[in-house]
């Protein structure tokens, strides 16, 4: 296979992680229950494991399938780009460049949405929920378009696989509420567990902010940061919290909504727009978006969110909605 170094060929950088992942997952637990400064609830903790399970066997099912295509979009690359070790950091660099901009789409286009809800289902937020994954991302067909921009280019679809599983073991430890803060240099540049826990809060000041996978530095760039204030601490779970841990409904509740919508829509546009509107949309209003819980919730306060960590919230918490946008 072309010169592609055996690592690449051989290692798989999830599996070698998951045991990792299990004891670290297990350490959290245990300092929880000695120490505090984390929440776990078996039902829920029971749940994010089987959807990562799930998760897993789809990949399984689906890689033929991914494999193929992006096998297909290489062989009609723009270049050929290599190996070399300067690539390497480019790539990965470059690889969470589009990992932002798909993570921010999966926010803001319900049909993406639909699949990555799974995610951020859970109302808490310990090293489990970063195992709960969707059961069903390659209906999406985002891997056709956006997923293939780095192959397209020319970098190998084994580098590309290879960097994307980096960047995901990456995002494992950010879960977690028992970090507080990092050195103030990497927090000035990486993803942290306090800027994720922002990401995965539904408090408005919160909402659909910090999309980053490794480097918080897209946020700060593209206008989606915000840091976590001690003085808002932050609430998980989604607008309407599902009051399950059946990992069915987990995984397919949000599907289901977007065909009965669609559905009972009255028009061909109105249809289209419960598909690819923001989560939250609705023809008559009654509805809301993130963008619109942000705007009544600043319209209440009086004020722009603060973007500094030692600044006063602003929020009118009494009145703040308790979850993000539907």
């Amino acid at each position: 296979m072309e010169n592609v170094p055996a690592f690449v060929r051989d290692l798989d950088p999830i599996v070698f992680a998951i045991p990792i992942f299990v004891v670290a997952v297990f350490a959290e637990m245990i300092y929880a229950r000695t120490r505090g400064g984390a929440r776990f609830d078996p039902r829920d903790t029971a749940s994010s494991l089987m959807m990562g399970l799930g998760n897993t066997v789809s990949g399984i099912l689906f890689a033929g399938l991914l494999t193929a295509w992006f096998m297909f979009v290489y062989d009609h690359r723009f270049f050929t780009i290599g190996f070399a070790w300067w690539i390497w950091i480019l790539a990965f660099v470059l690889d969470d460049f589009v990992y932002y901009w798909s993570h921010r789409l999966a926010h803001t286009v319900r049909w993406f949405w639909a699949d990555h809800v799974v995610h951020h289902s859970s109302q808490h937020y310990n090293l489990t929920t970063a195992l709960r994954q969707p059961w069903l991302s390659p209906l999406t067909l985002k891997f056709m378009w956006l997923g293939s921009a780095m192959v397209l280019l020319g970098f190998h679809p084994l580098m590309v696989g290879f960097l994307g599983a980096l960047n995901l073991i990456y995002q494992f430890w950010i879960h977690t509420e028992v970090i507080k803060r990092c050195p103030p240099w990497f927090e000035a540049v990486m993803n942290t567990p306090s800027h994720h826990r922002v990401h995965h809060a539904t408090n408005p000041l919160y909402l659909d902010r910090n999309y980053a996978g490794v480097f918080i530095i897209w946020d700060k760039l593209f206008g989606t940061y915000q840091p976590e204030l001690d003085a808002e601490r932050c609430r998980y779970g989604i607008v309407t919290n599902l009051g399950t841990n059946n990992p069915i409904k987990i995984s397919m509740h949000e599907w289901f909504a977007i065909i009965s919508d669609m559905r009972r829509a009255r028009s061909l546009r109105d249809a289209m727009m419960y598909l690819l509107a923001p989560p939250g949309w609705s023809p008559d209003g009654s509805r809301s978006t993130s963008k619109q819980i942000r705007a009544r919730w600043a319209k209440r306060s009086g004020s722009v969110a603060p973007t500094k960590p030692d600044s006063e919230p602003t929020t009118d918490s009494a009145a703040a909605p308790q979850s993000a946008a539907e």
